[in-house]
């Protein structure tokens, strides 16, 4: 089957992509919204991922001979890292300092966002396996025409990631921490599979969160105005401003995704004296609570924690997610009962010299990422004995 490049989702009709997608009303596919139409042309639209900010779109279409789409890779030509949270800068420094051009590269991922999620996508009615190693081979074969470096697909799937590898793409693991939901009818029901002394460190931390008067609102559906975007807004511009320098993400994102997806979206927000002064966004997928960026303009303690992980938790619960997560990296998400999750990226890179080298790096870093999440498992505040019985 012929595959097409294009450099816009304005080119791709919504339809079709929905149905390698999956959409948030059902169906066989798991929905996962960050690889939803509405989402990756948002950033498109909002100019938030565009070849100015140095993601030039550069999608793979795998059509029959009808035209109609049979698969896909969300792609992008890459003029950095920046954004990805999977981190080759050392590569790059190394390949460059050695004669070699490792920009542009190929991303296969969804911008800004570290949250585990088809890259390779195939209709449920299609031949999954057939179709799978189609796009692997396809994103091989567009990266030697290109003359790149390298591709890169981040945060792959369990399936895709074996079916990458297979295809000779070198397999990278890294590290996440999140909620599992057990079935838990309530927040006291989960903190009760804690430890004594760390459960009654979590009460007592939610407790203090909400001192001051402090109230928490879940917003979302048609409730995401476009006032509260102005407010939420604030809270992103204030703290990425200081954790990143230059936030990422537009105010038009905003307004879009709350316009083309406002049913997968929940705004977990802070109120005190009338006013909203903190907040984290959250979309909702078929399983998932997917935790993204928080913000605030008045610093109160342990309001990020209340905001960002115990009320993910209380809204799974009420939901019935399986799962929450919270984002990338953070140790201290382990004492809030997040657990040490392996993701997953696979790498395709096309220099002999530099595939030898990140091979032989990503052996090594394979097991360091491994006894990590043993170590940290062992020091869960989970109570010992009920892990045994799950064992």
């Amino acid at each position: 089957m012929p595959v097409r490049i294009v450099s816009s989702f304005d080119e791709i009709d919504p339809d079709s992509w929905k149905r390698l997608s999956g959409t948030s009303r059902g169906g066989t596919i798991a929905y996962n919204p960050f690889v939803s139409h509405a989402f990756l042309s948002s950033l498109e639209e909002s100019r938030s991922a565009i070849r100015e900010t140095g993601w030039l779109g550069h999608h793979l279409l795998l059509e029959d001979e009808a035209g109609a789409l049979r698969g896909a890779v969300a792609g992008y030509l890459k003029s950095h890292s920046q954004g990805e949270y999977v981190f080759d800068h050392g590569w790059a420094q190394a390949f460059e300092r050695a004669g070699g051009r490792y920009y542009p590269k190929l991303q296969c991922t969804v911008p800004f966002t570290p949250a585990t999620g088809p890259r390779l996508l195939v209709g449920e009615e299609e031949n999954r396996a057939a179709v799978l190693q189609a796009l692997a081979e396809a994103v091989k074969a567009e990266t030697k025409s290109l003359g790149i470096s390298s591709a890169h697909m981040t945060f792959v799937p369990d399936g895709e990631w074996q079916a990458l590898e297979a295809a000779g793409y070198l397999h990278r693991t890294d590290q996440q921490f999140h909620f599992l939901n057990e079935g838990y009818a309530n927040h006291d029901e989960f903190l009760e599979t804690l430890a004594s002394r760390k459960r009654k460190a979590l009460r007592k931390e939610r407790r203090s969160a909400l001192e001051n008067g402090i109230e928490i609102d879940w917003v979302t559906g048609s409730d995401l105005t476009e006032r509260i975007w102005d407010q939420f807004f604030a809270f992103y511009m204030d703290t990425g401003s200081r954790k990143w320098g230059q936030p990422y993400l537009t105010r038009k994102f905003y307004s879009l995704i709350g316009e083309r997806m406002p049913e997968d979206i929940v705004l977990i927000m802070a109120r005190r004296d009338g006013r909203y002064i903190a907040g984290a966004i959250n979309f909702i997928g078929s399983e998932t609570l997917y935790g993204r960026h928080w913000g605030c303009v008045e610093d109160h303690p342990f309001l990020h924690f209340e905001v960002c992980y115990h009320q993910a938790i209380d809204f799974a619960i009420a939901h019935k997610l399986r799962t929450v997560e919270a984002g990338a990296q953070g140790e201290h998400k382990l004492a809030r009962g997040y657990l040490p999750v392996t993701t997953h990226s696979a790498h395709y890179i096309a220099h002999p010299g530099l595939r030898h080298a990140i091979d032989d790096y990503l052996r090594q870093e394979r097991l360091e990422v491994e006894a990590i999440g043993e170590y940290l498992s062992e020091h869960s505040p989970f109570r010992k004995n009920l892990r045994d019985e799950q064992d």
